[in-house]
């Protein structure tokens, strides 16, 4: 199968974040048996979803891991023009979820399996297909201890497929996201200063968190990203019954999207002393007022490859490329990074054409990605 006939294969799996992954997984686990690779599921507690990883080449140290997730986000209220689980051909473009973000890359490596077999590998290269990416990069972390634990030799690093128009990527923000709920007092309006509106409370917490968003602007910065800080954002608010009763019970997700220098954990902690201090505060109109946070998305660190570091310059060198760059999104690479794997992102796509409708790759990024796995294999024989 050419490069093209496996991306249509994997974008025909609608396997969106949160759901069983097992479809494609199969799938990628038999194509892999046929070629004579063998592969290892990593489950999660459920057993209806799976990470999978595999080596092919001598059990070395020193070898690659080449990383990327088996789901892609939903594509309901989208237009879409074309079936977005059909790979449609339109002059240079080919068109469906997760065609750019990021089924493109495990076509590429998958299409050189046979060349990886043929070859007389003197350093081996892994691979590692993960579940729950697009959901908080939830199956990476067992994956990665995994790898670790099965075994004997130890991969140097890992190179994360995310689209990135084939520039070395060495660093990207780390995430997280909460959600606050404010347990306030139910009453009449005209009682506001009897009683604890949840409402005005959450939102004095929001502005809190803008006001920390900027001192940390103000006291440190990395112009590698956009913005060069570390952002505080609030999206969600919900809260109150009607406008003349006042709100006992007001809820609000936000994230954090942190620079290396910055620590989310601190920043959490402070959020949390500042909470601890209003709950005293308050309690002396309202004895049971109560402020709550609690992980609506699980941690995500930073990664921060430096440039002259050996996995950066290999994608380099692979890559011909004159530059590194950054991103504002997280990925797993900061995961396998903090796992004991330096990383690095480079994929084909566009991240512009990730998670919108008529999301595509462009057939020159999609050839360009087989070479440059092409060229890995050639310096590890």
């Amino acid at each position: 199968m050419n490069v093209e006939q496996i991306l249509a294969k994997l974008i025909s799996f609608p396997v969106l974040g949160g759901k069983s992954n097992l479809s494609i997984l199969s799938w990628i686990e038999s194509y892999l048996t046929k070629l004579g690779i063998i592969s290892f599921r990593v489950y999660n507690e459920e057993g209806n979803k799976s990470s999978l990883h595999c080596r092919i080449g001598p059990a070395v140290d020193g070898g690659i891991i080449l990383s990327g997730h088996t789901d892609v986000v939903p594509v309901a209220g989208q237009n879409w023009d074309t079936d977005p689980f059909v790979l449609t051909e339109i002059g240079d473009k080919l068109y469906g979820r997760g065609s750019c973000d990021m089924k493109a890359f495990l076509a590429c490596i998958m299409t050189a399996v046979p060349m990886m077999v043929n070859a007389h590998l003197k350093k081996p290269i892994y691979f590692a297909f993960s579940y729950d990416e697009e959901i908080g990069c939830l199956g990476a972390p067992d994956l990665i201890e995994a790898i670790a634990s099965h075994y004997d030799e130890k991969p140097a690093y890992a190179w994360i497929g995310e689209p990135s128009m084939l520039i070395p990527i060495v660093g990207q923000k780390g995430i997280c996201v909460q959600e606050t709920i404010v347990n306030g007092s139910a009453g009449h309006s005209s009682r506001i200063r009897q009683e604890v509106s949840a409402i005005h409370e959450a939102s004095r917490l929001i502005l809190w968190l803008e006001d920390k968003m900027n001192q940390l602007a103000s006291k440190s910065s990395d112009i590698r990203f956009n913005p060069p800080h570390t952002s505080i954002h609030v999206g969600t608010l919900v809260g109150g019954i009607a406008p003349n009763v006042i709100a006992d019970r007001c809820s609000f997700k936000w994230d954090i999207r942190c620079i290396p220098q910055d620590s989310i954990s601190q920043i959490l902690e402070a959020f949390d002393a500042h909470c601890r201090t209003r709950e005293r505060e308050l309690r002396t109109i309202f004895p049971d007022f109560v402020i709550e946070t609690i992980n609506d998305h699980p941690e995500v660190p930073a990664l921060d490859t430096k440039e002259d570091q050996e996995i950066a310059q290999l994608i380099k060198e692979l890559t011909e490329a004159n530059q590194f760059d950054t991103v504002s999104y997280a990925a797993e690479a900061g995961q396998f990074d903090e796992g004991g794997f330096p990383s690095i992102i480079c994929g084909p796509g566009d991240i512009a054409q990730a998670h919108r409708a008529n999301e595509f790759v462009s057939k020159t990024q999609l050839k360009r990605g087989v070479e440059l796995i092409q060229k890995l294999i050639s310096k590890f024989s």
